[in-house]
């Protein structure tokens, strides 16, 4: 019976998890998760027992991927799903909204929000996730794998090792693990070569709706504060009636340079931003807020494929959206998809 162990609770590897229980279903899947959630940056929060629910991360999923689109609306269960239906519109670096370009993509998420993703994925499945707990060390023990947590717990022999972090925080359990020097230090060197974008967003809760024709805007020239900003309300199930909800995603520069100031300071200015550019001084004094900083937030390249090759070939799989090679939540999926696929051939 194979046994297989997991780093990250995240879409890919909740996808991988749902193709090799069906394709491998004496398989042990174990998946040893850092946080309290799962699908990593597909994040949601909820405020006052689901009166509000927001997704504060990823945005949605884009229709891009017929695979993804057939797994989300008919082999797994889809009540709840929902479509922001309304359009994006984009800005520049005067502040200055315009319609963006027509598109039919929809813009899937759920009622109770994204994180529903991966806890549909994994409850098809018979994997066991193990939440807070934190892995620190990966180790090659004859042809089997092991992983020790910050706790000092043991987990494993598993006879293939799935590894879902972000690219710079596998780069570091990699480097210091006890396995090939020469794969090891190989793989960790493209891990460390894939650039990231970090993003700080601001949640901002106001007790009227905003009257603007738009779900989302997009800065296209990249020179504003401001990257993003949509309406949770656009969303079915995610905001009461009469009230708005906005996530506002600072760009990188902005990120970087205030991801460790004071929360309370950065939230207002992402809120002097959001007046701004929307055109409303309402929206300076919400009637609450939440905030996170997300360091490794947008993958802005794939990794070299040949380190990554070159370990599976030893029993450990990379995967997300930093290996399928784009910062799409789709992406991340299907790359679960193919690796949960190529893993499943393997055994």
């Amino acid at each position: 019976m194979p046994e297989i162990g997991v780093i990250g609770a995240g879409a890919a590897s909740a996808a991988a998890s749902y193709v090799l229980d069906e394709a491998v279903p004496d398989a042990t899947v174990t998946v040893l998760e850092k946080s309290g959630g799962v699908c990593g940056r597909a994040a949601t929060r909820r405020r006052g027992e689901y009166e509000y629910v927001y997704d504060y991360g990823a945005n949605y999923v884009k229709d891009k991927d017929e695979r993804v689109t057939d797994l989300l609306t008919e082999r797994l269960d889809s009540d709840g799903l929902t479509d922001a239906s309304e359009p994006i519109y984009v800005f520049e670096r005067d502040g200055e909204v315009s319609e963006g370009r027509d598109s039919d993509d929809r813009k899937w998420s759920y009622e109770r929000g994204l994180t529903q993703i991966a806890k549909r994925l994994f409850g098809d499945t018979d994997a066991h996730v193990e939440r807070n707990t934190r892995v620190e060390r990966i180790e090659r023990d004859g042809d089997r794998w092991r992983l020790h947590d910050t706790d000092g717990g043991t987990w494993g022999g598993f006879d293939a090792l799935l590894v879902n972090p972000p690219a710079p925080q596998t780069a570091q359990l990699l480097r210091d693990a006890d396995w090939d020097a020469a794969v090891r230090e190989r793989l960790a060197d493209a891990c460390e070569a894939v650039p990231y974008r970090s993003i700080y967003t601001a949640v901002l809760g106001y007790e009227f709706e905003l009257d603007v024709p738009y779900y989302g805007l997009v800065n296209t020239d990249k020179a504003h504060d401001v990257g993003w900003l949509s309406r949770e309300e656009c969303k079915a199930g995610h905001v009461p009636d009469g009230e708005s909800v906005l996530v506002v995603q600072a760009n990188h520069e902005w990120s970087v340079e205030r991801y460790d100031a004071d929360p309370e300071s950065n939230v207002d200015r992402l809120a002097d931003h959001a007046a701004d550019i929307v055109g409303d001084d309402r929206l300076r004094d919400p009637a609450w807020t939440d905030q996170q900083g997300w360091r490794y937030a947008l993958p802005e390249d794939g990794v070299a494929s040949g380190p990554v090759d070159s370990a599976e070939s030893h029993g450990l799989y990379c995967l997300g959206d930093w290996v399928g090679g784009e910062a799409r939540l789709h992406v991340a999926l299907r790359n679960g998809l193919d690796t949960g696929e190529r893993l499943a051939h393997g055994l």
